[in-house]
């Protein structure tokens, strides 16, 4: 079975499960992932897409004090 390299804009949303007009609206704003568009058609790359992804990651702080910590 060979690999996709890249994904439609209908695909990428059911990955995220977003609405694929998020995507439409992201592309508008110059936000979202890169893309590129081939013979009218969106596509995004799969490296794109996880390189993305990584930078959406947050990390969670403990705001709170311990327990005994002055």
């Amino acid at each position: 079975m060979q690999q996709k390299h890249c994904l439609n804009q209908k695909e990428l949303a059911r990955r995220w499960t977003i609405s694929h007009r998020t995507l439409e609206r992201w592309r508008w704003a110059g936000e979202g992932p890169a893309y590129m568009k081939i013979g009218g058609r969106v596509v995004y790359r799969l490296e794109d897409i996880v390189a993305f992804e990584r930078g959406q990651l947050q990390d969670t702080v403990d705001t709170q004090p311990r327990a005994g910590a002055a």
